[in-house]
């Protein structure tokens, strides 16, 4: 298993068609909504999550029964509702979007209740299945967020980002030929989106193909300049190619974007170190250290061969 984790694409939902019809929910609990969805885009995930409590509570009401409804979505897999009966597909969507500002609060068997709850309501929901995946394979549960994503592209066949989801949880799970297989059918689908093109570059990374790893990061970046993952990756090729000055420029950027990737640090470090610059690096490893001490065993090793690597470049 490759060191670090691809992050997936996740999917926040919006108001569902049946808002609009005659069983909308209460007005109290579409405000609510639509003020979570601004207070999350903003970061404040606790007001968020505050919001989207009150809307789950204002468009739904316990009940002991064990019905179901079919208004509700697809009823190809048997989910009771033994705890609660819901007004509409609005409760649904409150659920999944209330576990995704669980999930990026790290707080991930919160976020596998609300997604569990928001399935039993709307079984058939592709995208609920892919977000639950992405917080499974944060438990560690890899064979689970497979089976969620299986079924996700099951209910719809077309889905892009299930199928690029997918193929880095295969990269994962050291399946180089089933994650290129999703990977190049989730360009197939959709050829405008970034994830699958960075996601690729990792899948040629480890088949050590650098060159090709580097095309598709540039068209990664090409679609999302901002997209950090992406120079991260592109970086580590240019590294694994020897092209330092190129690796370490990459890296910084990843880290202007988005300074919590701590493999963007660690890997900066060993190229400066590659370059003999050694006391740079070891402020990029303090840093990589602050936000993933679990890295610590492997770093004196790789310090190592970074210095193994340098000598020999030297050698005439």
């Amino acid at each position: 298993m490759r060191r670090y984790a691809i992050p997936f694409t996740l999917v926040f939902l919006l108001l569902p068609i049946t808002v609009f019809s005659q069983s909308r929910p209460p007005e109290a609990a579409l405000n609510h909504f639509k003020n979570a969805l601004k207070k999350g885009g903003n970061g404040d995930f606790d007001g968020a999550i505050e919001d989207y409590t009150r809307a789950i509570r204002l468009s739904s009401h316990l009940n002991a029964s064990q019905s179901s409804d079919s208004r509700l979505g697809n009823s190809l897999t048997d989910y009771s509702t033994e705890s609660v009966t819901v007004i509409d597909p609005f409760t649904a969507n409150a659920y999944n979007n209330r576990g995704l500002v669980r999930f990026k609060k790290n707080d991930i068997a919160g976020a596998i209740e609300d997604y569990d709850q928001a399935i039993k309501i709307r079984p058939g929901l592709a995208s609920i299945y892919m977000n639950r995946a992405a917080a499974l394979r944060a438990k560690g549960d890899l064979q689970g967020a497979l089976q969620d994503l299986d079924r996700a592209i099951a209910f719809k066949k077309d889905y892009s980002e299930a199928f690029s989801n997918r193929g880095s949880l295969k990269l994962d799970l050291e399946d180089n030929a089933g994650a290129l297989d999703d990977l190049n059918r989730s360009i197939e689908i959709n050829n405008r989106i970034p994830e699958p093109f960075y996601q690729r570059g990792y899948v040629y990374m480890a088949l050590k193909q650098f060159d090709r790893s580097i095309v598709d990061f540039d068209r990664a970046i090409k679609l999302a300049p901002d997209m950090a993952w992406a120079y991260q990756g592109r970086g580590t090729a240019y590294m694994y190619k020897g092209k330092m000055l190129e690796a370490i420029a990459d890296f910084t950027r990843a880290l202007e974007l988005d300074p919590q990737i701590a493999w963007a640090y660690f890997n900066r470090g060993l190229a400066k170190v590659y370059m003999g610059h050694e006391n740079e690096a070891q402020k990029d490893f303090d840093e990589s250290l602050r936000l993933r001490p679990d890295m610590k065993a492997q770093l004196e090793q790789r310090i190592q061969l970074a210095r193994h690597l340098r000598r020999i470049g030297n050698q005439p």
